[in-house]
């Protein structure tokens, strides 16, 4: 059962997030955007039963929660702390979940698999790190030509700066490796 360690609030003023003293995963993010997505998920079903819940995110030690901006984040916090603390701990994952979560995108050419593969050592490097820290993330849909496709998850997921402002820094950055990219977020 994981423990809250601290409760931070992000850039998107919808959203929460919970920094928790043990694991819900390991390395594998987990993201709703609705009740049916997470009705699989016993954690994130539970927190979509909660009033105002409009996304769940998670992965290792930490959990956004967003909400649809009519609660009271100081009574919602209070109310959604109890399915995370109620959660499993993650238990150690077998390889074959450990390779299934890194595999590439199915598809790719060899040349376009090294090129995502330059893209995500420079999105893991400049941008992942500075969204985990908002309580968000970026998930990369695909390659195909010049068109690199991406999902924002947690907190950047409705959070209007990472539409615009984020989206477009993404794509200035990798134009410096990729100079015709262009970054769609679906």
């Amino acid at each position: 059962m994981p423990k809250i360690a601290e409760i931070e609030g992000t850039p998107n003023r919808n959203a929460l997030k919970f920094i928790l003293k043990e694991p819900l995963t390991w390395g594998m993010t987990c993201s709703y955007d609705n009740a049916e997505q997470a009705k699989d998920d016993p954690l994130a079903a539970a927190l979509f039963d909660i009033d105002h819940v409009t996304n769940v995110f998670y992965v290792d030690r930490w959990i956004t929660v967003t909400q649809d901006g009519g609660a009271d984040w100081q009574d919602l916090a209070r109310e959604v702390a109890d399915p995370i603390r109620a959660a499993p701990a993650a238990d150690a994952q077998s390889a074959a979940t450990v390779a299934a979560a890194t595999s590439a995108i199915a598809g790719l050419s060899p040349e376009d698999q090294q090129r995502l593969d330059t893209i995500n050592i420079m999105l893991d490097e400049e941008v992942r790190p500075y969204l985990q820290s908002d309580g968000g993330d970026l998930h990369v849909l695909g390659l195909e030509g010049n068109k690199l496709s991406v999902h924002y998850q947690g907190a950047c997921g409705t959070c209007p700066s990472s539409i615009s402002g984020t989206l477009r820094g993404i794509q200035n950055m990798l134009r410096s490796i990729e100079p015709d990219i262009e970054v769609v977020a679906l």
